[in-house]
């Protein structure tokens, strides 16, 4: 999953010398949160609707709202920018790029090629685009959680008896956390499942494994078995 099939393309800019005012407009009207400052087609620094809340005259202020109009017009993106900017690569994993949103605490990132030009930007809109596309979600129908050794077969055996009972998986996710030692925890999402044959389903692939949860989101059904 790389950024560049991932991230926004469109990217709407603004420049240096442009006023706190109009900053504010950009972001409104377009309904986005962060807004790469371009200088001669390069990046100069990045400025998100945090900043310019932060910019903003508190309400307690005792100025009228011609003089409120005037004050934010006269201050420029420049004086407000973070001059920091991280960015992504577009061969860059969504993983790592998320990595980046987490621990700097920021909303997206400009993407860039290797002469620094502009490609786009992934923000957490984009990732969590992702996570509904890895979990297949977008198919709905049932998820269910097994906690099965970490070895060869197991995971086969599961998705051979989601077939056999008339099923189709949209997607498998595993992870180490939260498991014990030797073991993974296996995500699994179905779809075109018989209601009827649900339990007899659930029954066999408790054979596997440890049944941890169950998620019929076409009822909002959900089972917790073991955590």
């Amino acid at each position: 999953m790389l950024v560049k099939n991932w991230m926004s393309k469109k990217v709407i800019t603004v420049g240096p010398d442009e006023s706190m005012q109009d900053a504010i407009y950009i972001l409104q009207e377009q309904n986005i949160k962060i807004l790469p400052v371009m200088d001669k087609k390069k990046i100069v620094g990045i400025i998100t609707d945090r900043d310019l809340k932060k910019a903003s005259p508190s309400d307690a202020t005792t100025l009228d709202m011609h003089e409120l109009l005037f004050l934010i017009s006269k201050i420029k993106v420049r004086d407000l920018m973070k001059k920091q900017v991280y960015i992504a690569n577009p061969d860059d994993t969504v993983e790592e790029a998320a990595a980046v949103l987490l621990e700097k605490k920021i909303s997206g990132v400009p993407v860039v090629d290797e002469n620094n030009r502009l490609l786009g930007i992934i923000t957490r809109s984009d990732i969590f685009r992702v996570l509904i596309s890895l979990t297949g979600m977008g198919k709905k129908g049932v998820q269910f959680a097994i906690r099965i050794k970490d070895m060869p077969g197991p995971i086969n055996e599961v998705r051979e008896l989601i077939h056999e009972y008339g099923a189709r998986t949209a997607s498998i996710l595993s992870s180490w956390d939260n498991a014990p030692p030797d073991y993974l925890n296996i995500y699994f999402r179905v779809y075109r499942i018989d209601r009827q044959k649900l339990p007899l389903l659930l029954d066999k692939i408790k054979e596997k494994g440890t049944l941890l949860y169950m998620v019929d989101h076409r009822e909002d059904k959900r089972t917790v078995y073991e955590l």
